[in-house]
Order: C-alpha cells, then structure tokens, then sequence
C-alpha cells in the first residue's frame, strides 16, 4: 500500500484546486487544555491529611498551648506554605465529612488558587479511598 503525506507544503502543490483549503481543528474546550490536577507533592498532602483530626484544624487554646510548653510534646500541624495548608484543610474536611464542608472553607480553598475541578478531584478521590476500604478483605 501506498501513503500520501499531506501534513506538508507538498500537500498543497498535488491537491485539487478544489480541496486546497487548509484543515483547522475544533476549537478545544478549556477544560481540556489545562486539566485539573494536584502535583505528586499535593496528593502527598492529600494521603497525609486523612490521619489528621478535624480539630487540628482549630487554633490551640491557652490551656493547650501551655500544656504543650509544659510537656514539651505540642507541635503544629498547619503548613508553612499557604496554599498547601488551605488543601490540608479542606483535605481534613473531606476526608470526615465528604462534601458538607463550610462556606468559608470553600472560599478560602478557591482563594488559594483551587478551582471547582481540583475540588470534583479531591471528593473523587476520598471516595475511592472509602470504598476500597469498605470491600478490602
């Protein structure tokens, strides 16, 4: 068999007159172009927050800070970068209660540079988690 490249100049010189109009490809959703995505040092944030506790989430108290500096085994648990940290927190939260979050935790989220999407992927991937281990043997 015989194959006729056309994707060069010379495809223009042994086409008909007719047929010497240029393809163009759909235009490509948005969505497309740039999926949404963690990177692997997010998904490692992700993975790590599920051990977490909802009340890491809160400010320690003056009695937990002083029962830390007096005991000497209180630690922190929030991120030094701040968009880590806004996914760590609505990691915890997905992770204890699925998609019923706060308002403000959402805002915050997206504020961080999230989109609706890394949210979709977040929930998709607590859920596969879960159920994988409900049937585990």
């Amino acid at each position: 068999m015989a194959y006729l490249a056309l994707n060069d100049g010379v495809a223009s010189a042994i086409a008909p007159a007719g047929l010497s109009q240029t393809f163009s490809p759909p235009a490509v959703a948005p969505k497309a172009e740039h999926p949404a995505g963690f990177s692997a040092l997010e998904w490692s944030v992700v993975m790590l927050a599920r051990h977490d506790r909802p009340t890491s989430l809160r400010e320690p108290g003056r009695f937990q800070t002083f029962l830390g500096r007096l005991l000497g085994h209180g630690f922190n648990r929030r991120l030094a970068d701040p968009k880590l940290e806004a996914l760590r927190r609505m990691a915890v939260l997905t992770w204890h209660h699925s998609y019923s979050v706060p308002k403000s935790e959402l805002q915050s989220f997206f504020a961080a540079g999230f989109t609706t999407d890394h949210y979709e992927l977040l929930g998709k991937r607590v859920a596969e988690v879960h159920v994988a281990r409900l049937f585990r043997k």
